[in-house]
Order: C-alpha cells, then sequence, then structure tokens
C-alpha cells in the first residue's frame, strides 16, 4: 500500500488536536496579542427609561457612571491592602488600585497585571491572610476579571478564567503552604458564577441587537415594496389613460390626410409614420404593462376615475359616517386625465386614513383650478375619542402613494398633522397652458 506524502499526513490531524490548535490560537489573539491596547471605557449611554428624565446637566453627569463605580471600588480596594494585609501599605496599597483602574483604559493588560501583582503582594504582605490571593488582592482581581468580562466578548472571559485557574493550581499545589486552607475555590466559584451572568448578557445583548437589525432590513424591505407596488398600481392606472391617448393619436394620423383635398406625399409619409409610432409606443406600452402586472391583476372594465366622479366618493365616504365636506374655487374646467386620476385617488386615499385613524371626526376637500395648475386640500378633525383608536398596521402606505403619484406629475405635497390634532395633505399638480388647451 502507497504511503501518503509528507505534507498530506501533516494535514490529517485529529479533531482534538485541531479543537486544542484553535483553542491556543484564540487564547494567543485575546490575552496577548496588543494586551495592553488602549480601549478606553466609553460613556454610558442615557437614553434609558430612567436617565432620559433627568435635568441635563445631572443627565451629562450620569454618562460617567461606570467610570465613577469603577473609581469608587479602586477606592475601596486601597485601604483594604493597607489595613488587612499587614504588610507594606505603600506598596500592597497601589497593587490593588492600579489593575482595577487600568480596566477602565487598558482591560486585557489590567488583567495580566492583576495576576501578576498577587504573588508580589504575598511577599510584601502577610501569607496567613490569604493563599495565593490576600484580601484586597482577591477583591482587585474579582473586580479585573468582572470587569474585563463585561467590556470583551465571552471567549475572552473563559480564557481568563482558565488561566486564573492555572495560577490557582500552580500556587496551591507547588507553592502553597499546607498548614491553613487555601482560597481558590472560592475564587473560581465566584468568578465562574460571574463569567456566567456575564456571558448571559453578552448573548441577551447581541440578541436583542441581532433583533434590531433585522426588523431594520425588515421594515426597510417592507417599505421598498410597498413602494413598489405602489408604482406598479399608478403604472396599471394610467394604462387605459395613455392608450386612450396613443389610440386616437393614431386614429387622427390615419384620417388627417382624408381630410386635406390632394395632400402632398410628404404630408401623407408624414402623417403614416406618425401613426406607426403610436401604434409601436401603444404596443410597447401594453407589453411593459404585462411584465408589472400580477397573476391575478384584471383590468377594469369602468373607465378610471376622475375629479367629477368625486362627488359619488364623497357619498359613500358620508354612508360609513365620516362627515365630510367639499369646496371648489376656481373656474371648473377639464384637465388632463391623469392629473385628475391622480387627484381623485389622493382625495380617496386621505379620505380612507381619515377613517381609519379619526373615525368619527369631520374632514374638508378643497378642490382649487389654479392658472398653472390644480391644487388640492384635505384636512380632517381630531377624533372625538383618542383613547379609542387603534394603530393601523397600514399607516404610512397611503402617504407613499400619493407621494408616488405627485412625484410622477411634478408637483408638490405636503403632508402633517394640524395644530388642532388632526391631519392634513396639501398637494398641488402643475398643469401647463399648452396642456390644458389640448386637453
Amino acid at each position: 500500500m502507497p504511503t501518503p506524502p509528507m505534507g498530506d499526513a501533516a494535514k490529517q490531524h485529529s479533531p482534538e488536536y485541531r479543537l486544542a490548535a484553535g483553542a491556543l490560537r484564540g487564547l494567543r489573539h485575546d490575552l496577548f496579542e496588543d494586551a495592553f491596547a488602549y480601549r478606553p471605557l466609553r460613556r454610558m449611554s442615557v437614553d434609558g427609561p430612567v436617565t432620559r428624565r433627568l435635568p441635563g446637566r445631572l443627565r451629562d453627569s450620569a454618562a460617567w457612571t461606570p467610570h465613577a463605580l469603577i473609581t469608587g471600588i479602586a477606592l475601596i480596594a486601597l485601604p483594604m491592602a493597607i489595613v488587612d494585609s499587614g504588610g507594606s501599605g505603600l506598596i500592597l496599597g497601589p497593587l490593588a488600585a492600579i489593575p482595577i483602574l487600568l480596566t477602565m483604559l487598558r482591560p486585557v493588560g489590567a488583567f495580566w497585571l492583576s495576576l501578576a501583582a498577587t504573588p508580589v503582594s504575598q511577599v510584601f504582605g502577610s501569607s496567613l491572610d490569604g493563599w495565593p490571593w490576600l484580601p484586597a488582592a482577591f477583591a482587585c482581581h474579582l473586580t479585573v476579571l468582572t470587569v474585563v468580562a463585561i467590556r470583551t466578548r465571552p471567549r475572552t472571559a473563559a480564557y481568563m478564567w482558565a488561566v486564573t485557574a492555572a495560577y490557582a493550581f500552580v500556587a496551591d499545589f507547588l507553592f502553597g503552604p499546607g498548614y491553613y486552607g487555601t482560597n481558590s475555590g472560592p475564587m473560581l466559584v465566584l468568578s465562574a458564577l460571574i463569567m456566567l451572568v456575564v456571558a448571559v448578557w453578552h448573548t441577551r445583548k447581541e440578541a436583542r441587537q441581532e433583533v434590531t437589525a433585522q426588523q431594520t432590513v425588515t421594515e426597510h424591505e417592507r417599505s421598498r415594496r410597498t413602494l413598489l407596488e405602489e408604482r406598479t398600481n399608478i403604472a396599471r392606472e394610467l394604462h387605459d389613460v395613455v392608450a386612450h391617448h396613443m389610440s386616437v393619436v393614431a386614429i387622427q394620423a390615419e384620417a388627417a390626410p382624408y381630410r386635406v383635398e390632394n395632400p402632398p406625399p410628404e404630408l401623407e409619409r408624414a402623417f403614416a409614420t406618425i401613426r406607426e409610432n403610436a401604434v409601436a409606443a401603444l404596443t410597447e406600452l401594453r407589453r411593459v404593462l404585462g411584465v408589472v402586472r400580477a397573476e391575478d391583476y384584471e383590468a377594469p372594465d369602468t373607465p378610471q376615475p376622475t375629479l367629477t366622479d368625486l362627488d359619488g366618493l364623497l357619498a359613500n365616504v358620508r354612508d360609513t359616517g365620516l362627515s365630510v365636506e367639499k369646496t371648489v374655487t376656481g373656474a371648473v374646467r377639464a384637465l388632463p386625465q391623469g392629473v385628475e386620476l391622480s387627484a381623485y385617488r389622493i382625495v380617496q386615499e386621505a379620505l380612507s386614513n381619515s377613517l381609519r385613524h379619526a373615525p368619527g371626526a369631520s374632514a374638508r376637500v378643497e378642490i382649487a383650478y389654479v392658472l398653472g395648475g390644480l391644487g388640492v386640500r384635505i384636512v380632517n378633525g381630531p377624533p372625538p375619542a383618542p383613547a379609542l383608536v387603534k394603530p393601523s398596521p397600514g399607516a404610512g402606505h397611503g402617504i407613499t402613494g400619493m407621494r408616488e403619484r405627485v412625484t410622477m406629475l411634478n408637483g408638490e405635497m405636503t403632508a402633517g398633522a394640524t395644530d388642532e390634532g388632526g391631519y392634513e395633505v396639501t398637494v398641488f399638480l402643475p398643469v401647463t397652458a399648452t396642456t390644458e388647451d389640448g386637453s
């Protein structure tokens, strides 16, 4: 049987070997590479349910709460080292306080400094007070483990706990005095419980962030889908309007030469070209509509509504319980069908929103025929019983459709709440004089 090459044999390691190698790489990356890198502790967010109620200056000060808490613990560890150690306070005090303070600037470096300070404190202190951690060193190391675990990820916290356990094992079984007990057990148990709590906190925080990010993406996709649906609906509705005009152009171009006695050949060719282009445009329009049309879409049997059908819409709305009145100003005239259709749909959607969000309120529709186009204003009052109004799942989609229609016609639109507690939609649809004359 042929022997595999040495290179291939070296790559075929057991799962245990790969697991151990991965753990060592993670340990080197988390605790040794850039161990003393500068990572300052950021200020606390003040957008919580409690801090947002604080006055301005006090709220700004509350952002430094983590820094103040860590500093307070360091100040507590300082007298513990001086009073309880029985050794030199000038040495043991800083050994207990500095690692805690360092967690705010260099967290991983603070862990190594706390671990290195532990045997040094035994040299200058009294080993009868605790082995391998003196009381102040015990509090210092436990605090450092907690703060660094909060500031880093759970894997780094697990590596720190493993290094602490290895130090406790070496200190107890190789250098520890055997005539009294050790506090390695309490250190490892307490730190393990703290690491577990911090790991659960990290997991919940990451899960909450993922859910928030997913909700943001979902909301973005929902808004984008709604926008595309609104544009598709507008394209479907305007198909009949545009197709009608293109058909009229084709028919008139075909009949025009017969209305002129002895037309020149150039004129006949020009009208023939106009008819061919109109028919081609109408064919392309139907093909494009077939792309955006849904499988279950059925073309309407009735013509698209215009402003002349507005009275019927208002009568239907009144039957549902909404008190609505209409005001028309200016000289009433026929406008392009696309403008009238868009104006009708905007009034229809605005009144539907009034029914959903302000049941029982009154509404007013104002139509203004001005020189440069058409002005539309729909305003409703506040609902009589706001507490009974339930949020609508479709809120915002109607406004999107209105804006799409207005943008398509190069118009302007504003929508927002009124000072009285109602809602107002104001739209201006421009119509050029040439368009009006030719409509």
